[in-house]
């Protein structure tokens, strides 16, 4: 589950969201969903055409249909239908995809900022009338082939969706899901578990202080550590401060505290409704066998009510208003003199316009996106801040829309300058409007993301209609992108001031601006912890002794429950003899581009081409690396050719779906010391603007602009900022990165780019007055990289346009550059590893792959403890195991799963009040423990530790061991898209072969092998281990002279 304030998530951006694949890594540790897609049947006797033969008026198990629409561009037939007895709304999506999705949601708009309708989506999902154990949710996650599970609350909404690819998953999951928000227990004990609760620090002991526990009570103090979302908060809450937009429905930590159960019961009799609720499924199975479902088990049991849940408009304001709030210091910011943010914002329109939210969202791109956009130029470019403001451009996550610009990074005394910029802005678009070339270019990436296939496309499909559903618009309308694109050109055509008219109405004309500024307050935090300490001394000084007394009975009795083996045998599970057991294989081609080998998959692309190219690193100085991260991000933004940035950018939006370059360390599949280093190019475009493409790609690499100093800084500021706000949303990945750092070479290196080292130097580079000597590095950088005998390719489109995209690879290859002299590898300790390893031999050495081995390197333990102004903890312990093809590798991935669901899950989050935690085995080979948003630290240490003994005796189950291996193969067999298809093979050297004998392996598992690896690889004296810890001050930590205080 989790809260998603909308100034933050911004689902319902029209140009990005609906497309983009949700991958969401780790971010919430509760729910690890791995989003992808069975192969593309466009043309098969198809559910889209048996979707079109429904007519209105017809009725189906208790439902009416109103309106049958054929949308061709994305492949997919709309049914509307509405509930006879209850009103409830459905609209099913009927596509040729086999990821079906499922989700229901509520309208939930809460008048206070007590969290009901969060502290509820956790509490319904906790047991039901047909399903009474304890967290059906969890268990859930561990019984199915899900693809995704989870749920969402929103700011006028909450929201629960699943997809799955298996038929009868979906009717198990349909049935769980329908049964927990219409028919929950709702207990005493689950709202004092997920919400709030006065609870002993020890609970066995009577005489320890009371304190506040609860899962969404740390959630919240977690989230509000980040402030980013903080400001997105009250920007809102000011913005709209007449009705539920007006408090925080995640719930504000001091106001949660308030909440009484009664109240949690009274809010899902009101809000949890057929009559208040919206039904949506997607995918290529049939729509009766849903209808027919949701009626026998749920809506039969209803009748019609008028909900009191809709959310009247905004007053619009007669004058612009200003607000200051305060937030805590940023020990990471890139200068310390510069944490202000200062924000304007604006009441647009009702959003169930869909035409008119279009158009302004598109709008907003103009105005904000990328380098030629006038408030980048104005603002960005004026390097009197760090970047733009948490919350920039057109957000229509809520009921009336909003356009927000400002900065962040920015001095006290520039606040009334950034004013003034963006006023002046605004008057600077009135007059000069827009280049054809910059709408060209925005028209044509929504081309490409209608024609991109997402895997987990359902889920944005559900994502992208719900708000102006929420809010009575027609969720059809919002489908219809290539109408809008049509009408959007026509008014263009008819008027054209049709944009600059929009502005001055809007902005310039807008009465209804909000001027938000916040600066950081060296107390915050005491303050934050002194008002909670002020709530807690409140609340205790008004318990009798009779109420103390129940308060320790209650924590036993949670205890125990919390500690009760629960039986889930009235949940439907699938059995493992439901996975398949063999994968289909993915055919791939190897060619050659010059002497540079190339893997072609063909696949139906859907007339998209993608390429990537992977550079090793292997003969770049040491000294160069820690800046391989910077240069990947900088290279395609800094001009190349006779093109400056801002022209590289524009031919990069109007001729491709986008060009990326990351680093990679790809960890060997049979050795823990031996690792592939190198960075990978990525891009995609319409087969028509391959050749443009490459050439962008030739300009690049070949000329790249490595000369102007102050593009740079505004690239370095934004980049230091960046990481350093998004360390409380990651900081478990940054706490496990560190844990890993002296367990392997790949570890080492995995620290050096993407650790809380890398976040450091862009913090270190962010200072430096003088960047020429970060420039100087990247042209040596870019002459090892760049050298077509270190470079291997990969394309996958469709059948039809390979040998076109071949050509073209070859003319890239051939422009680019070769170096005059034999380049020495840095280590000596290269291997060579055929690409396919079921190909290559000695005698056929075919393309191969050019790894780094250290036989030098030695694991040795390291305790780190980073101490940051959070109030809560991420925590990891990490083990050396063993590599991918070791036979012993399926079993510790089982064991991860099992250890999360029957113990890890129960200690931390249930008893630890932990937002999320849990193990997972890595494919570098590390077995990794895990805590999020943790009150805790050294007891989630210990905890891990627990779990280890309780894997070593073996306390689990035959059903215990099935169950973790459906959670693992819905993982393992997640779908994949076109776009991906063939890629483990090219990046990992992990062909289908190889990812088949593991997949056998996997099913081979026993209690005997899971015991064995528990005592071989994770007891005491058999492990070598790393921690780490990002938290707040910690004083056992820092008078314990082994850990390493940062």
């Amino acid at each position: 589950m989790s809260y998603r304030p909308s100034s933050v998530s911004n689902w319902y951006r029209y140009v990005s969201t609906m497309f983009r694949q949700t991958t969401g890594l780790l971010k919430q540790p509760r729910y690890l969903s791995f989003l992808g897609q069975k192969p593309w049947r466009f043309n098969s006797s198809s559910a889209k055409e048996r979707a079109l033969l429904y007519k209105a008026g017809e009725k189906i198990h208790g439902f009416t249909v109103n309106q049958v629409t054929d949308v061709p561009d994305l492949f997919l037939t709309a049914v509307k239908l509405t509930h006879d007895n209850t009103g409830a709304r459905y609209l099913h999506v009927a596509r040729d995809d086999s990821n079906n999705l499922f989700s229901v949601q509520f309208r939930t708009t809460p008048m206070d900022s007590t969290g009901v309708p969060h502290i509820l989506e956790h509490t319904v999902l906790c047991g039901s009338e047909k399903f009474p154990c304890r967290d059906p949710f969890f268990k859930m996650l561990n019984r199915s082939l899900s693809t995704f599970m989870n749920a969402f609350t929103a700011s006028d909404y909450t929201m629960y969706p699943f997809s799955t690819q298996n038929g009868k998953d979906f009717q198990n999951l349909l049935s769980v899901y329908l049964d927990a928000v219409f028919f929950p227990c709702l207990r005493e004990l689950d709202f004092w578990q997920e919400g709030w609760r006065l609870e002993h620090e020890n609970p066995t002991d009577p005489n320890a202080p009371l304190v506040f526990k609860g899962v969404v009570f740390n959630e919240m103090k977690g989230s509000f550590t980040d402030n980013e979302r903080l400001y997105a908060q009250h920007l809102q809450n000011k913005l709209y401060p007449d009705h539920t937009y007006s408090v925080v429905s995640g719930g504000e930590p001091l106001d949660i505290p308030e909440l009484s159960w009664e109240q949690l019961k009274q809010f899902h009799a009101t809000h949890y409704h057929p009559s208040n609720a919206r039904f949506f499924t997607y995918g290529n199975l049939p729509l009766e066998q849903h209808l027919k479902q949701i009626q026998e088990e749920a809506l039969s049991r209803f009748q019609r009510t008028e909900p009191q849940t809709a959310v009247p408009p905004q007053t619009h304001w007669s004058n612009p208003r200003e607000h200051h709030v305060t937030c805590g210091p940023d020990s990471l910011a890139p200068d310390p003199s510069k944490q202000n943010t200062v924000c304007v914002s604006y009441l647009l329109g009702d959003i169930t316009d869909t035409f008119e939210a279009f158009t302004l969202n598109l709008l907003s791109s103009l105005m904000v996106t990328g380098p030629n956009s006038p408030f980048y130029k104005a603002l960005i470019e004026a390097k009197i801040g760090t970047d733009f403001s948490s919350v920039v451009g057109f957000d229509g996550s809520i009921k009336e829309a909003s356009f927000s610009v400002g900065l962040q990074g920015i001095a006290e005394k520039d606040i009334e300058t950034v004013k003034e910029i963006i006023f002046r802005t605004v008057n600077e678009v009135i007059a000069n409007g827009f280049e054809e070339e910059r709408i060209e270019a925005l028209l044509h990436k929504i081309e490409i993301q209608m024609k991109h296939q997402s895997t987990s496309f359902g889920l944005s499909l559900a994502s992208y209609i719900a708000t102006c559903w929420n809010h009575d618009g027609d969720p059809v309308e919002v489908l219809k992108i290539s109408d809008k694109v049509t009408r959007f050109r026509q008014c263009l055509q008819d008027n054209p001031h049709f944009l600059q008219e929009k502005v001055k109405q809007y902005f310039k004309d807008n009465p209804h601006r909000l001027t938000l500024s916040m600066s950081p307050d060296e107390s915050y935090f005491e303050k934050q912890a002194q008002a909670e300490e002020e709530k807690l001394k409140q609340k205790v000084s008004a318990l009798s002794e009779e109420d103390k007394k129940l308060i320790y009975e209650k924590g036993l009795h949670l205890m125990a429950a919390q500690s009760t083996t629960q039986d889930a045998s009235c949940l439907p599970a699938l059995k493992v003899s439901d996975i398949q057991p063999t994968i289909p294989f993915t055919p791939v081609e190897m060619g050659n581009a010059g002497d540079v080998p190339v893997q072609y998959c063909a696949q139906p692309t859907n007339g998209m081409v993608y390429f990537r190219a992977m550079c090793s690193l292997n003969t770049l100085p040491e000294e160069l690396k820690i800046y391989v991260p910077l240069f990947c991000n900088v290279i395609t933004k800094l001009g190349c050719g006779v093109m400056d940035y801002r022209q590289q950018s524009q031919q990069i939006e109007l001729k491709t779906g986008g060009m990326s370059v990351s680093p990679q360390i790809i960890p060997d599949a049979t050795d823990l010391d031996v690792y592939e280093q190198g960075v990978l190019l990525s891009s995609s475009s319409l087969e028509r603007n391959v050749p443009d493409m490459m050439r962008l790609w030739s300009e690049i690499i070949n000329t790249a602009c490595f000369d102007d100093e102050e593009r740079l800084r505004v690239l370095v500021m934004m980049s230091a900022q960046e990481l350093a706000n998004g360390i409380p949303d990651s900081g478990h990945t940054y706490a496990m990165i560190r844990a890993a750092r002296n367990l392997t070479p790949a570890g080492d290196l995995q620290e050096t780019f993407d650790g809380m080292d890398q976040v450091k130097l862009m913090k270190r580079i962010a200072e430096m007055s003088n960047l020429t000597p970060i420039l100087r590095k990247f042209p040596r950088i870019k002459k090892h990289l760049f050298n077509p005998e270190n470079m291997r390719c990969a394309v996958n489109a469709t059948p039809q346009m390979m040998s076109e995209a071949s050509l073209e690879v070859e003319k890239l290859m051939n422009l680019i550059a070769r170096k005059k002299k034999e380049r020495k590898h840095v280590r000596p300790n290269i291997i060579e590893k055929p690409l396919d390893p079921l190909v290559g031999s000695s005698f056929s050495p075919g393309p191969s792959r050019k790894l780094i081995s250290d036989p030098t390197f030695k694991p040795c333990q390291m305790k780190t403890y980073f101490q940051l102004p959070f109030p809560v903890n991420y925590v990891s312990e990490c083990i050396r195991a063993v590599p991918f093809a070791d036979q012993d590798y399926a079993s510790l991935q089982i064991l991860a799963r099992l250890m999360t669901a029957k113990f890890l899950h129960g200690e931390i989050r249930e008893k630890g009040g932990a937002y999320g935690g849990g193990a997972r085995m890595g494919q570098g080979g590390l077995f990794a423990f895990y805590s999020y948003r943790d009150p805790n630290s050294i007891t989630t240490l210990t905890a891990f530790r627990k779990g280890v003994e309780w894997a070593k005796a073996g306390k689990f189950t035959q059903q215990d061991i099935d169950e973790a291996k459906l959670s693992v193969f819905s993982a393992v067999d997640a779908p994949i898209a076109p776009s991906n298809k063939g890629i483990s093979q090219f990046l990992n050297g992990i062909p289908d072969e190889m990812k088949q004998k593991h997949r056998e392996q996997l099913f081979a598992v026993t209690h005997k092998s899971l015991v064995e690896v528990a005592n071989k690889y994770l007891g005491i004296g058999q492990r070598t281990c790393g921690l780490a810890i990002l938290g707040p001050p910690n004083e056992s930590i820092n008078k314990n002279p082994s850990w390493v205080v940062r």
